[in-house]
């Protein structure tokens, strides 16, 4: 298994993969990985979908805008933020604390050979309504990513992220750009 900053520097959004299924014992290691992420008041408002059924990736696939790449995934999870068990009953503490079990996933699945791509299921109310019907997920609960998952077909190159400009110290300081000017390209 590859390092801590081998895993987070290394992983990238895989949207192509091979046949192979996910034996049991990953499946295991990303959960726990998921369940592993920090909660507030350690109320872990979080459930998970795993789908591996053919037909069931295929459906989403065709649902969601953003997730074609579920025809040829051999599986994927459903990450779902439960507000009734977050803290103080609200949704935007279950949302923070289950986008902290999406990471995990995602660094649990490069850590270990696999490749995943995050798609956003929440906040649109027509992914989450697919999802719903497709999964049954209850009202009360956020389907808030769909997460395939599989053995990579080709080695996707991770982008490097880090910008300086982005980072103040001691306090906030006034850029030299607007903020909703666009990151400059990294070659």
């Amino acid at each position: 298994m590859k390092s801590f900053f081998e895993t987070v520097f290394h992983r990238a959004s895989v949207r192509s993969y091979d046949s192979r299924p996910i034996p049991e014992a990953v499946w295991d290691h990303v959960l726990r990985a998921a369940m592993a992420a920090p909660t507030a008041v350690n109320r872990q408002p979080w459930e998970f979908v795993v789908i591996e059924h053919r037909a069931t990736l295929d459906a989403l696939a065709e649902g969601l805008p953003y997730a074609k790449m579920a025809k040829q995934a051999p599986g994927a999870v459903l990450v779902c933020a439960v507000p009734a068990r977050a803290n103080q009953q609200r949704a935007e503490y279950a949302v923070l604390d289950a986008s902290a079990a999406c990471e995990n996933i995602l660094l649990a699945a490069d850590a270990l050979g696999l490749g995943a791509v995050w798609t956003a299921v929440y906040p649109q109310a027509d992914r989450q309504t697919v999802v719903r019907q497709i999964l049954g997920v209850p009202e009360d609960v956020i389907p808030l990513a769909f997460i395939p998952i599989g053995y990579p077909k080709v080695e996707e190159h991770p982008k490097d992220k880090y910008r300086p400009e982005l980072i103040h110290r001691e306090r906030w300081h006034e850029r030299e750009r607007p903020l909703d000017m666009p990151p400059p390209e990294h070659h």
